[in-house]
């Protein structure tokens, strides 16, 4: 089956910016649409972004609508989130996505597999 592996967490300042990177090892990469979601500690995982197979369509949560950029690379089988401006209230993990239609989802029960994530922390 196919499998999840992020990377690009770290630590970074408020302001600062990161770029996590999303690796599938699948087959069928293209076809499926892919979301980026956190968790921070005591919280429900929580919608970041989404996009449909193409690339073409896009979904963002409220909270970081013009700072993040979610964006994927069918030929690489990777998929990325820009953070840009991040604020202390980004620390979370962040976990990658996917699922097996090429429609975008914005709940976890939609997606069908995931990576075992990342931390974002962010000082301020």
């Amino acid at each position: 089956q196919v499998q999840l592996v992020e990377s690009g967490g770290g630590l970074v300042q408020a302001g600062g910016s990161l770029r996590l990177s999303c690796a599938d090892s699948g087959r069928t990469f293209s076809s499926h649409a892919m979301g980026w979601f956190r968790q921070a500690p005591g919280k429900e995982r929580e919608f970041v972004a989404a996009i449909s197979w193409s690339g073409g369509t896009l979904h963002y949560a409220d909270s970081v609508k013009g700072r993040f950029t979610i964006s994927r690379d069918n030929a690489k089988n990777t998929v990325y989130l820009q953070m840009n401006s991040l604020k202390p209230e980004d620390t979370a993990v962040y976990y990658c996505a996917g699922r097996s239609t090429v429609v975008a989802g914005t709940r976890p029960w939609d997606y069908d597999y995931w990576g075992q994530g990342t931390q974002v922390t962010v000082s301020s």
